[in-house]
C-alpha cells in the first residue's frame, strides 16, 4: 500500500468564494459518495457484531474477529481524513489472511437452498456468505467513490482500501470453499485451453503517426493563387 499523499494545509480555489480550507476540500459527488460508503461500512461492522454470537466454527470466529478489528481501524482513518481533508494519523494498513490459497474445484450434490422457517436455522454457511457479500459490496462502492473523489488524501485512502476488501473477501471464499459452501466448477480442459490461449502478448512500439494534411499550408497556398 502506498502512503497517503496529500499536501498538508494546501489551499484550493473555488471560483466563486475564493480559497477553500483543507477540511472543505471536497467536491459534491465526493461528499455524497463518502456518506454512502461510510454508512455502508458502519452497516458491515454492525453486521459482523450481530452475527458473531451465532458463529460455531472457531476458524470462522477468528476470521470474523480479525476482519472486524481491521475494518474498524480503516473506517476510523477514512472518517478522519474526510473530516480534516488531510493525512490521517497513520497510513492505510494492509490486510493479510492466514490461510493458504488452495481452492477445491468441482461440484458435489447439495440440497437446494430455501428460506428459513426459524432463526434457529442460522449457521456458519449463512454467516460466512453475509460477510463475503459485505466485502464484495465494499470493494465496489469504494472503487466508485474513489473515481468521484477530488481530495487527494481521501482518494488514496479509498483506493488503498479496495485491495483489503478483495483480500478479506478472498479469505472468506476460501473458507467457504473448504467447507463446500462455495463450490467452483471448471470448464472442460479443451475449453479452458481455448480461452487461456485466446490472447497473445503485445509487441513493439506504435509506428509513426499518419501524416495529416496541413490545413494552414493549404490555406496559404490557396491565398497565393
Amino acid at each position: 500500500m502506498q502512503n497517503q499523499q496529500g499536501q498538508q494545509g494546501q489551499m484550493h480555489q473555488n471560483m466563486h468564494t475564493g480559497n477553500v480550507p483543507p477540511q472543505l476540500n471536497h467536491g459534491g459527488h465526493e461528499v455524497i459518495d463518502l456518506n454512502e460508503v461510510l454508512g455502508a461500512v458502519v452497516g458491515s461492522i454492525n453486521q459482523y457484531l450481530l452475527l458473531r454470537q451465532h458463529v460455531k466454527d472457531p476458524e470462522l470466529l477468528d476470521i470474523l474477529d480479525r476482519q472486524y478489528k481491521f475494518m474498524q481501524d480503516e473506517y476510523n482513518i477514512t472518517v478522519e481524513c474526510f473530516k480534516t481533508g488531510q493525512n490521517p494519523s497513520h497510513p492505510t494498513s494492509r490486510y493479510e489472511m492466514k490461510q493458504g490459497n488452495d481452492f477445491i474445484y468441482g461440484m458435489k450434490p447439495a440440497q437446494p437452498k430455501k428460506p428459513w422457517q426459524s432463526v434457529s436455522e442460522i449457521n456458519d454457511e449463512y454467516i460466512s456468505s453475509c460477510l463475503l457479500a459485505s466485502c464484495k459490496s465494499g470493494a465496489s462502492m469504494k472503487t466508485m467513490a474513489a473515481l468521484e473523489t477530488t481530495n487527494p488524501v481521501v482518494r488514496r485512502v479509498l483506493a488503498d482500501s479496495v485491495p483489503n476488501c478483495i483480500e478479506m473477501g478472498y479469505e472468506l471464499s476460501i473458507y467457504q470453499n473448504k467447507h463446500h459452501y462455495y463450490q467452483v466448477p471448471q470448464l472442460a480442459e479443451a475449453d479452458m485451453n481455448h480461452y487461456t490461449n485466446a490472447f497473445a502478448p503485445a509487441q513493439g512500439m506504435p509506428q509513426g503517426q499518419r501524416q495529416m494534411p496541413n490545413s494552414n499550408m493549404n490555406m496559404n497556398n490557396n491565398l497565393r493563387h
